[in-house]
């Protein structure tokens, strides 16, 4: 049996004024293609579909011909959970048609797939509240699944009848997991859990959030679901909301963020995106391995304290989107910005930083016998982290004054 595991699409999300629409029809065009060539039986997506609860009819229409293509028209079996970007009754809304292409939609924790059974032999055996096992075509070995989407705190304690909202959301979430296990999980199939959470190591480092992603706060103060709170049966725990590829324990099983399939923030600089194959038999994971994704735009921040330097660099990178940092004594000039921006059709930002910021800090009382020029000088260092006005902004002070021909 070989697996896809992909997450964090966040279909019709925006860069500042980028659109990254187009990038995402050749990654999850690529997405497509990888599937194919690895014939894999089934496709797991681990939350964060869309961006936002309201996505545009681009972006719907992207995801549903992307699953209609990873379906195989049926031959393949897709499972997708929401996310904590995701609107569950959004998601669950195209069920009854998407069945028939052997696609499963889980928008909300205590959701019970209907027994199906598509023409090219893709059928739902058992379900339960969280639980699937699937029949595939070209497998004897079931798979089994336990599928957590995101949900916020009134939505858990709902779903999975938490009653003491100060006991913590992965003791609830432990013993939901566990008894799904005792039923349903043995050696017989192959195991998966796949949740949408923030997920750790007990004891070990906290994994980084991106800049702009959703913190995902819990119940009790819980900010975490620990790798020690999924069940011993499982064989592979597919996460997504994290947009890094990171195994973050490998007991009871291995626990795999797959990464965006873009970078989506410049906390994502220059990193690498990825989706996960899995192979797999009764009872056990032969493998994992992370597939390099090739397509979409590379995110790229840079500081510089030359101007024509940065302009050199840009050339290198015409394909990229640009955060850009230029270091200098004074001000940004309009003139530098503009040969900048024309340098480069994808700089999304221009941070300017001043070096002697520290000069803000020793400007004590202003003497106020000092000419009018000298003390709009000596205020703008104050205001501005001691850097300088300008060459162009002292001239249009100046005409201000009627001095300009000084």
């Amino acid at each position: 049996m070989k697996i896809l595991h992909t997450a964090d699409w966040h279909i019709g999300k925006r860069l500042d004024s980028f659109s990254r629409l187009e990038e995402q029809k050749l990654v999850l065009d690529e997405i497509c293609m990888i599937a194919e060539s690895e014939a894999v039986d089934a496709v797991v997506i681990a939350g964060d579909l869309f961006d936002n609860f309201n996505p545009s009819s681009e972006a719907t229409e992207l995801l549903y011909s992307t699953l209609h293509r990873l379906s195989a028209n049926g031959s393949r079996a897709v499972i997708a959970i929401a996310g904590n970007h995701d609107s569950p009754e959004r998601i669950q809304v195209p069920d009854a048609l998407a069945r028939v292409c052997g696609i499963i939609f889980v928008g909300f924790p205590n959701a019970e797939i209907i027994p199906f059974c598509t023409r090219e032999k893709v059928e739902v055996l058992r379900s339960a509240k969280g639980f699937i096992e699937l029949k595939l075509p070209n497998t004897p070995v079931p798979l089994r699944i336990l599928h957590t989407p995101y949900a916020n705190e009134q939505r858990l304690k709902a779903f999975l009848g938490m009653e003491d909202s100060e006991e913590a959301l992965r003791l609830h979430l432990q013993e939901h997991w566990q008894q799904l296990s005792d039923l349903y999980l043995d050696d017989q199939g192959f195991n998966m859990l796949i949740t949408h959470l923030y997920v750790m190591k007990n004891g070990g480092p906290m994994p980084e959030e991106p800049d702009d992603e959703r913190p995902i706060l819990h119940v009790g103060g819980a900010q975490a679901v620990f790798t020690e709170n999924f069940p011993k049966a499982v064989h592979y725990i597919a996460l997504g909301h994290l947009h890094r590829y990171q195994v973050v324990d490998k007991n009871p099983a291995p626990a795999v963020y797959s990464s965006s399939p873009l970078a989506y923030s410049f906390s994502e600089a220059n990193q690498n995106k990825y989706v996960v194959i899995l192979e797999a038999k009764a009872g056990r994971l032969i493998n994992y391995q992370p597939r390099l994704l090739e397509r979409g735009k590379k995110l790229r921040r840079k500081s510089f304290d030359d101007i024509e330097e940065a302009i050199s660099w840009l050339g290198e990178h015409r394909d990229d989107l640009i955060e850009l940092t230029i270091v200098s004594d004074n001000y940004l000039e309009a003139a530098d910005k503009k040969r900048l921006n024309e340098a480069h059709s994808g700089i999304v930002q221009i941070i300017p930083r001043i070096k002697k910021s520290e000069l803000a800090e020793e400007v004590g009382d202003i003497d106020l016998s000092l000419s009018m020029e000298k003390l709009f000088q000596e205020y703008f260092k104050t205001k501005n982290k001691g850097q300088e006005p300008s060459t162009g902004l002292l001239s249009v002070f100046r005409e201000v004054l009627g001095t300009d021909d000084e």
